[in-house]
């Protein structure tokens, strides 16, 4: 088990003004394992996709990381699991505007110690897997949205990453290109990286080993983990 949120709860505001965004939520990730997080607006999806990246803090529960109880750490500690093991996905892409989109995703590793040309290397090599050798040296202004969220899937798989959030990673993409995506998703978990996907696509969902359905800040609905030899590659029928 790589992730596991245990009894989460989140609560905002308060008196008049309290809005309960999670209550007593439980989810548990394998290693290797794609799991979808499935629910209407507003349900608590997202708040549960940056609770587990340690982005913020529940009002209550635990968040268990790799063994590590991460509401425990300093916020050195989770500074640095974070930007050594957890690759994000966010909806508002947050590519920094400065730098082109190979220098985007070669960040993360060079904040980490990898040599920049190393880390360069790895970052076209994602890039190309995408699709988008050809636009590495352009900036983000230059990108289309569908190319800026493929560089910003880029930058969170990249390296050695054990745990990837992904928050609608396809919703400005077209079928062929969001279908690369998940291909790319479902290879990285391949590589023993556990992945917590938030959609509102059942043919996104319909790549996940299995999902979670939720509702009112609370888990409604799971399906039961994919079973038999099915390829990697392709994705399991819809069960909703």
């Amino acid at each position: 088990m790589f992730l596991e949120l245990r009894h989460i709860s989140k609560s905002y505001g308060e008196g008049s003004t309290l809005v309960h965004a999670l209550t007593d939520v439980d989810l548990r990730v394998d290693t290797g394992e794609l799991v979808a997080v499935m629910g209407p607006s507003g349900s608590g999806k997202s708040t549960l996709l940056t609770i587990a990246g340690t982005l913020e803090s529940p009002t209550a529960g635990d968040v268990v990381i790799d063994a590590m109880a991460v509401l425990a750490m300093s916020a050195n500690d989770q500074a640095r699991l974070r930007r050594r093991s957890i690759g994000y996905v966010f909806q508002s892409f947050n590519l920094l505007a400065g730098l082109t989109a190979s220098e985007n995703v070669a960040l993360p590793l060079e904040l980490d110690g990898v040599r920049a040309r190393d880390a360069q290397r790895m970052a076209r090599r994602v890039l190309d897997e995408l699709g988008l050798g050809d636009r590495a040296s352009h900036y983000p202004d230059d990108l289309s949205g569908g190319e800026s969220q493929r560089v910003a899937i880029a930058r969170a798989v990249v390296g050695e990453r054990r745990l990837l959030l992904a928050d609608e990673p396809t919703g400005a993409l077209d079928t062929v290109n969001g279908e690369a995506v998940m291909r790319l998703l479902r290879a990285t978990c391949e590589r023993g990286v556990a992945a917590v996907v938030v959609t509102h696509d059942a043919q996104l969902a319909a790549w996940a080993d299995r999902t979670v359905f939720v509702r009112d800040g609370r888990i409604a609905d799971r399906t039961s983990p994919r079973s038999g030899p099915e390829s990697l590659l392709e994705p399991k029928s819809p069960s909703l």
